[in-house]
Formats: C-alpha cells, sequence, structure tokens
C-alpha cells in the first residue's frame, strides 16, 4: 500500500512551480488541438467550396453541350449590362415575330389579334384539311387590318415541323414567341375509347408541344430570349369524366411547362401555361343549349370565357414585362377550379 502511494506522489506534481509547469504544458497542447481542429475545418470548407465550383463548372459546360454550344460564353464585365437588358423592356418599335399553332381556330383567331395589337408578327399553322378555311380566315384578318402569315404543318410529325421551323426563320429570321394552341378532342369513357382515338388526342395535343418547340429553342437560346406558352385545359389540371386521353395530354403539357422553365431560365426565356375553363368558341356554340347551361351553372364566375379574355392572359405572358415569370400555370377559368 505504501509503495502504491509513493508512486502516485511521483506522478504528480509536487510544488505550485511544478503545477504551473502542467497547466502550461496542458494549456499549450490545448491552443495546439484547437488551431489543428480549425485548421482542419479551413481545409474541409476550401475543398467544399472548390469542389462546388467544379460541379458548377461541369453542369454549365454540359448545358451548353446539351444546347449544341449555341451560346456565347458571357464577360465578367458584360454580366451587369446583360442582367439589365432582361429586365428592361424593348423599345416599343421593335416587332417580334410568333407562331401560333391551331392559330386558325377560336382561341387561336383571339391570340392571332392580341398579339397583334401588341406589335407582333403573326404567323399561324393549319392543317392540310383546313386549306380552304384557311385562306378565307387569312382574308378576314386583312379586312382587319392584320397580316398574318400562314405555314400548313402537321404538329404531329415532328419532321413536318422541322421544315416548318426553318422556312419561318428563313423568312422572318427568328422566332420569339411560342404559343402551342394547337389541340383536338376524341372523347369517350376508357371502356370505349381505342388505341386510334388515344393517339389522336395525344399525338395532336401533347407531342405537338414537343414537336414545335424542339426546333426553336436552340434560336431562342443564341438570342438570349424567348416566350413559350403552352394552352393546356382545366381538365389536365383536375380531370374530366369521358375524357381521359385530353386530360392526360393538357397534363403532360404542364409537367413539360415546368420541366422546360427549369432548363431555359437561365436564358432569357420563359415557358408557362395557360389553363382555360370553359370558353364560348363555335365548338361551345354548338353544343345543345340544356347540356350549355348546365355546365355554365357549376361555373362559379356564372358564364363562359371570352375567347378574348385567354388571349389577353397569353398576351401578358407573350410579353417582355413578364420576364421573371416562368414555370406557370394561368388558370382562366371563372373559379372552376382553383386547386
Amino acid at each position: 500500500m505504501a509503495s502504491q502511494d509513493k508512486s502516485l506522489s511521483l506522478a504528480l506534481p509536487e510544488g505550485p512551480e511544478d503545477w504551473e509547469k502542467v497547466q502550461s504544458r496542458f494549456f499549450q497542447n490545448w491552443h495546439t488541438s484547437i488551431d489543428t481542429a480549425f485548421d482542419s475545418i479551413s481545409q474541409l470548407f476550401h475543398f467544399t467550396s472548390d469542389t462546388m465550383n467544379t460541379l458548377n463548372r461541369y453542369q454549365k459546360d454540359n448545358l451548353n453541350l446539351y444546347f449544341e454550344s449555341t451560346t456565347r460564353p458571357i464577360e465578367a464585365n458584360e454580366t451587369d449590362n446583360k442582367e439589365q437588358d432582361r429586365v428592361k423592356p424593348e423599345k416599343k418599335n421593335l416587332t417580334d415575330v410568333a407562331i401560333i399553332t391551331g392559330g386558325i381556330g377560336g382561341i387561336g383567331t383571339a391570340i392571332c389579334q392580341r398579339l397583334s395589337r401588341d406589335n407582333i408578327k403573326i404567323v399561324a399553322t393549319y392543317i392540310g384539311a383546313e386549306k380552304e378555311h384557311a385562306m378565307e380566315w387569312q382574308q378576314a384578318r386583312r379586312k382587319e387590318g392584320m397580316e398574318v402569315d400562314l405555314f400548313e404543318c402537321d404538329v404531329s410529325d415532328f419532321n413536318a415541323c422541322k421544315k416548318t421551323a426553318r422556312a419561318i426563320e428563313k423568312l422572318h429570321g427568328r422566332v420569339d414567341v411560342l404559343v402551342n394552341c394547337a389541340g383536338i378532342t376524341r372523347d369517350a369513357m376508357l371502356k370505349k375509347l381505342d388505341e386510334e382515338n388515344w393517339h389522336a388526342v395525344m399525338d395532336t395535343n401533347l407531342d405537338s408541344v414537343f414537336n414545335m418547340t424542339r426546333p426553336f429553342i436552340d434560336g431562342m437560346i443564341k438570342r438570349g430570349y424567348g416566350r413559350i406558352i403552352n394552352i393546356s385545359s382545366v381538365n389536365g389540371q383536375k380531370g374530366q369524366f369521358g375524357q381521359t386521353n385530353y386530360s392526360s395530354a393538357k397534363a403532360g403539357m404542364i409537367g413539360f411547362t415546368r420541366a422546360l422553365a427549369v432548363e431555359l431560365a437561365g436564358f432569357g426565356i420563359t415557358v408557362n401555361c395557360v389553363c382555360p375553363g370553359y370558353v364560348a368558341t363555335s365548338l361551345v356554340d354548338a353544343i345543345p343549349d340544356h347540356i350549355k347551361q348546365a355546365i355554365i351553372s357549376q361555373i362559379p364566375a356564372g358564364r363562359l370565357a371570352q375567347p378574348a379574355e385567354v388571349a389577353d392572359a397569353i398576351g401578358f405572358l407573350a410579353s417582355r414585362e413578364s420576364a421573371y415569370i416562368t414555370g406557370t400555370e394561368l388558370a382562366v377559368n371563372g373559379g372552376l377550379w382553383t386547386g
């Protein structure tokens, strides 16, 4: 027991000076540990920062490759001016060029009229079966003081869309605004819906959005400006009895809009959806009155939308003042759906 006490006493400081030395060594070791920890944290911070910078450069390089190197690198002294140019509306004497697919229909006509009033050059598409009607439609627009270029294009055919895009860009040099408005319905309950009518609606209403948009985005990216507006539907938001094909296609347009908006936001290009409710077009006017009244009774606003009201929403999204709005679904439905 005595020998254990003696070995313990040898391990402990014997006087105040020894205690001060022990304390000094303790604090020295403690500071060294703290310094080492801070050095490690600092090194970790710099490593993380370098890694993030590398990832950002990698992402930028891959985006440039994805878009076929159509963008010119921004010099450091251009950054502030470029941001100002995106926000500041350009002079009114600048005429943009807009293409409206299905432009000779009820809503399409109103869109053409609205954008024309905003000093935008209008190009509208139609399908071959509508040629006679398209010529009559063009003459009617001329009587209103509008000059509209017409292009026959099957929007469900990707190669036809590429050909049309090349022709329009050759004629006008560019396309600044794309409105995907073409659409059809082939309504039936799913248990009675045949494959042909499923694909007809999907090809015309959804595939067409890719077919028409893809040929134009490279040019928009190169110029650093563009407005893409997809005409979806309230039934793409909430679904509708007897419209599994139509609702699916219109919901797909919304998903397309959201994803493409993220891809193109950094290039000065906005991508948005307009989702109309029931609109007073010739097709709706042909519905038996008792059915039409049943539809209207479900609309809180108590009436159908006018085509011009849908067109006004598109006019705003097509303007340069809407530069900070992208990836949205703008509902024009009189309160029919607020989900």
